[in-house]
């Protein structure tokens, strides 16, 4: 058995609005769940009913329920269209969409004191982000979103979560914090990025500016040491990739690094997770001085924005990945997030511009499904 769900990115949630219904974790054991692989497509059916009920009619509505499901399956839409390439400036303009973003001086302004942090030896790196709030004249369906996000980002994490009716947090992460399956662990560290290029010889050209820029490379190296040094803790042969590669996604490319392990005996996906988040990819380096700038810079409540998002079972199994390239759906507005690592280097336009990237992953999946 699988329960799903996830953790807010600090220990307790605040008291904003837009994270009602949101627990600093919260998790679910499905009623339907479909898994698929190489192999096929397995549908599962659950329900809980008390001693003494008769089991094989209880079997017969399961075995009616999932043939139901399983018909309605073999109907299922066609694919949405993928993702246009988009420009930084274009997140102000998708589908008339009614957008707010935020103060651009005040954003720079937070990310040179977050370089004055970094000059005085404070903190070597500083995950700064800022939010992008959405509010439509009408209600934009979710799940068409979803399927929008999930369609245009197969190379991602696609995630939604609905604790409540109308409370949803939904996105599409880059990167895992943890996939453990019988012990064996692996990761992504994913940190240092570039546009994606209008055409495949301009990706290639960007790709390779990206694997030889030193501030993308010291930005990488940050995220990739630390999660070895706190694998240390619960893992052994615990080992990364030699050089990063680049990742490849419609609206972005990253350095990516492939990190594998063995975890020690008993230990579980949740106290590997417990280890290793918050990551220098979400929050900075060293983890605690990183905390209390972005308490002091970042004038929003987080919530469920860059915390683990996945699942465990009770063999302690598991797959975690950061809510990144994310929005929370509230009272039918909605918030996105975009964060940017801050480093020595760091220039407040371009990460500004590097948000704007990230936002637009979100963006689009709204545009497009909003009611014409």
């Amino acid at each position: 058995m699988r329960f799903y769900g996830g953790f807010s990115f600090q220990d307790e949630p605040g008291a904003s609005h837009r994270w009602l219904g949101f627990p600093a974790g919260l998790f679910h054991l499905p009623e339907v769940e479909i898994e698929g692989d190489k192999e096929g497509v397995r549908l599962r059916v659950r329900a809980i009913w008390s001693a003494g009920e008769d089991e094989d009619l209880q079997r017969q509505r399961l075995e009616a329920r999932a043939s139901e499901l399983a018909e309605g399956l073999s109907r299922f839409p066609p694919e949405a269209p993928s993702a246009p390439s988009l420009s930084p400036d274009s997140v102000t303009m998708l589908a008339d969409l009614p957008v707010t973003v935020g103060d651009r001086s005040a954003w720079e302004a937070s990310v040179e004191r977050a370089l004055g942090a970094i000059d005085s030896g404070r903190v070597a790196k500083v995950v700064l982000a800022r939010t992008l709030d959405v509010r439509p004249s009408v209600d934009i369906d979710p799940i068409s979103v979803l399927g929008h996000l999930w369609a245009a980002n197969r190379g991602a994490h696609v995630f939604f979560f609905e604790p409540r009716p109308g409370r949803v947090v939904l996105g599409a992460a880059p990167e895992t914090i943890a996939t453990l399956q019988n012990g064996v662990f692996h990761a992504t560290a994913v940190a240092g990025s570039i546009r994606p290029g209008a055409s495949k010889d301009e990706q290639a050209g960007l790709a390779d500016s990206l694997l030889a820029s030193g501030k993308d490379r010291a930005e990488h190296s940050i995220a990739v040491d630390d999660m070895l040094e706190r694998l240390d803790q619960v893992a052994e042969g615990v080992r990364a990739e030699p050089e990063p590669h680049v990742l490849v996604l419609p609206a972005i490319q990253h350095l990516e690094s492939e990190i594998s392990a063995r975890a020690h005996s008993g230990t579980t996906v949740l106290e590997v997770l417990a280890a290793l988040h918050p990551t220098p990819a979400v929050c900075g380096f060293p983890r605690d001085q990183a905390q209390e700038l972005l308490a002091q810079e970042e004038g929003f409540e987080r919530g469920w924005y860059a915390g683990p998002v996945g699942w465990f079972d009770l063999e302690g199994n598991g797959v975690f990945a950061p809510a990144l390239r994310s929005a929370v759906l509230s009272d039918g507005s909605w918030r996105l997030f975009a964060g940017a690592g801050i480093v020595e280097g760091s220039s407040p336009d371009a990460e500004w511009t590097e948000t704007a990237i990230k936002l637009e992953t979100v963006l689009w999946a709204l545009g497009a499904s909003s009611p014409q």
